[in-house]
C-alpha cells in the first residue's frame, strides 16, 4: 500500500508539473495562475500548493542536476571526468523514467527557455549555478593543489557550468544520445582552458 501511495503521489506531482510547463509556455509564466494549473492538471488548488508551495517550485523542484547530487560523487577521480559521468548517468536515468523517448530533453529545454525569459526565474537559477560553480572550483582546485579561489579553478568552473547551461539553448541536440557528445565537448573546452591557465 505504501509503495502504491508513493507512486500515485509522484504521478500527481508529475501531472501538475506537466500542466504548469504547458500553460507557462502557452500563456507566459506570470500570466498563469495556480488555479489554472490545478484545473489543467485536474486537481484541487490545495493539491498544487501542497506539492509546490510557490509557483517557482513548479520549475525548480525535483531537478536532478543539483550541487548535492554531484558532491556525492566527487571523490571518484579527476573532477571533470566525474562531471562527465554524472551528466551521462543522470541523463540516462531520466530517459529510463520517461514515458516516451526524447520527452525529458524537450521538457528540460522548455523549462530552460521559460527561465531565460523571466528576470526573477533567472535570478533563482543563477543562485543554483553559483553553488555549483563554488563546488566545482573547490574540487578542481583540490585536483591541482590550488585554493578554490585561485583563477584556474574558478574560470574552469564557470566554463563548465556556463557551457552545460548553454546546451539547452543549442539546436544541435534533441535526444540524450545527441547531448552526450556535446557534454564531452564542453568538458574538453574546459580541460584545454585549464591546461593553459594552470601551466606545467
Amino acid at each position: 500500500m505504501e509503495g502504491r501511495r508513493e507512486r500515485k503521489k509522484q504521478q500527481t506531482r508529475e501531472r501538475i508539473q506537466s500542466a504548469a510547463v504547458e500553460l507557462f509556455t502557452a500563456h507566459g509564466y506570470r500570466n498563469t495562475t495556480i488555479a489554472a494549473i490545478a484545473e489543467h492538471a485536474d486537481v484541487a488548488v490545495r493539491t498544487v500548493t501542497l506539492h509546490f508551495p510557490t509557483k517557482e517550485d513548479l520549475l525548480f523542484a525535483d531537478d536532478p542536476f543539483t550541487p548535492e547530487s554531484l558532491a556525492a560523487r566527487l571523490d571518484g577521480g579527476p573532477t571533470l571526468d566525474v562531471v562527465g559521468a554524472w551528466m551521462r548517468d543522470t541523463m540516462h536515468a531520466l530517459d529510463d523514467q520517461a514515458a516516451e523517448p526524447g520527452a525529458v530533453w524537450a521538457r528540460r529545454t522548455q523549462r530552460a527557455t521559460l527561465i531565460a525569459q523571466d528576470e526573477d526565474l533567472r535570478g533563482r537559477a543563477r543562485a543554483g549555478y553559483y553553488e555549483l560553480e563554488r563546488l566545482l572550483a573547490a574540487a578542481i582546485g583540490a585536483d591541482l593543489g590550488l585554493p578554490a579561489d585561485a583563477l584556474a579553478p574558478r574560470l574552469t568552473a564557470y566554463t563548465v557550468v556556463g557551457g552545460l547551461r548553454e546546451l539547452y539553448m543549442t539546436r544541435e541536440a534533441h535526444t540524450t544520445e545527441d547531448l552526450v557528445p556535446l557534454v564531452d565537448r564542453v568538458l574538453d573546452a574546459a580541460r584545454a582552458g585549464l591546461a593553459r591557465l594552470a601551466g606545467p
